[in-house]
């Protein structure tokens, strides 16, 4: 095992050294390299053997340059966020610490904004239960907080809400009652999504067949003060509501935590007009314009849109990945042959794996089908 030095990480680069770890900046030795997030294009070491979290699985169009240089270079891309096991669950996934980031930064921005409570930033906790002992003296004034997903993003999302001190209420609940507290619901997508012909929901159909469902998220984005997004996307699934209905007196929401994150117009939150940054988490987006603008003005949506949220949480999410991989993934290296590998295997020797066919149009440049 070598780890190249960085000295931005959570685990300094002693501690490494003092566990008899060798550290390189010269990985040309190494068969397998593991990373999390992408690799820049120009750090690529053709013919090795690469893990981490690619985001072109869904054809994103900002990361086509990135499989391209995979494939011209002669690499085997494995991409963490497609490796499972054989009933289709996800073994290696940051999604709960997406979820519980994501949701402490939608809270702080609604506070920020509108001034009626702080709160302190996850990045500046030392872990989650620094966190807790603050949710502990927090005292939130009646907002309504509309969660959407029930994964793992979800999960964290929905976590953190309680241990803030928020009540949950049901669907139905959350439009019809008048709350003095402040309280969220979760919705899963029988609650924001109905077939189009009149039928009745089905979630099989909807996860199989998005294309035939419209969205009913509107009755939520008439009360909600604040949104968090965890959902998986389908590019063929209906957004949640439109730039058009943004404009409407009517749509309520101030604030947008979209740990979904997919970049506007294939997404399922047209107001995602780029990632945002730890450094700069909040933007503003003006329907009016349907420009970015500045965050905290009463005129405008605020969007989090961080696409790399669990890095707020860095040991946790660091140990929960850690035994992860050994757990799962590194018994499978060993192998001569393993199938799970190959189901994730995006890219090898100049080609797009076995499962990844479907994204040569997406190589050459075809245009990609946007969400309807």
């Amino acid at each position: 095992i070598v780890v190249e030095p960085f000295p931005g990480r959570c685990y300094p680069d002693e501690l490494y050294t003092h566990s008899g770890i060798e550290l390189s900046e010269n990985l040309l030795d190494c068969d397998v390299l593991l990373g999390v997030k992408e690799v820049p294009i120009g750090q690529l070491i053709p013919g090795k053997a690469y893990f981490f979290f690619s985001h072109t699985i869904k054809e994103q169009a900002y990361n086509r340059n990135l499989l391209r240089a995979i494939l011209e270079k002669n690499i085997k891309l494995v991409d963490y966020e497609v490796l499972t096991d054989e009933q289709g669950k996800r073994l290696i996934a940051f999604g709960r610490f997406a979820g519980m980031v994501g949701a402490h930064n939608g809270i702080l921005a609604f506070g920020r904004r509108t001034g009626k409570f702080s709160l302190k930033r996850m990045k500046d906790c030392l872990d989650y239960a620094d966190a807790k002992m603050i949710y502990q003296q927090l005292s939130l004034p009646p907002i309504k907080v509309v969660l959407t997903g029930t994964g793992r993003v979800g999960r964290g999302a929905d976590a953190v809400l309680h241990d803030m001190g928020i009540r949950k209420v049901s669907p139905q609940e959350f439009l019809e009652e008048v709350f003095t507290e402040a309280v969220y619901t979760q919705l899963d997508p029988r609650h924001y999504a109905a077939r189009k012909d009149g039928k009745a929901f089905n979630k099989n159909d909807f996860y199989q067949h998005p294309e035939n469902y419209k969205s009913i998220f509107e009755p939520f984005y008439r009360v909600a003060d604040v949104m968090i997004n965890g959902i998986y996307w389908d590019k063929k699934a209906p957004a949640f509501f439109t730039k058009e209905e943004m404009r409407r007196d009517d749509f309520n929401i101030q604030v947008i935590a979209d740990v979904t994150c997919d970049i506007a117009p294939v997404s399922s939150i047209p107001s995602t007009l780029r990632p945002s940054t730890i450094a700069d988490p909040i933007y503003g987006y003006d329907p009016e314009t349907e420009a970015e603008t500045l965050p905290y003005q009463h005129h405008a949506i605020d969007v989090m849109a961080i696409d790399n949220l669990p890095n707020e949480l860095p040991r946790d999410a660091s140990k929960a990945f850690g035994r992860q991989f050994i757990t799962y993934i590194l018994p499978e290296l060993l192998k001569e042959h393993s199938p799970m590998i190959e189901r994730a295997t995006v890219a090898e020797n100049g080609k797009l794996g076995r499962y990844f066919q479907y994204l040569e149009g997406y190589v050459k440049g075809e245009e990609v089908r946007q969400g309807i």
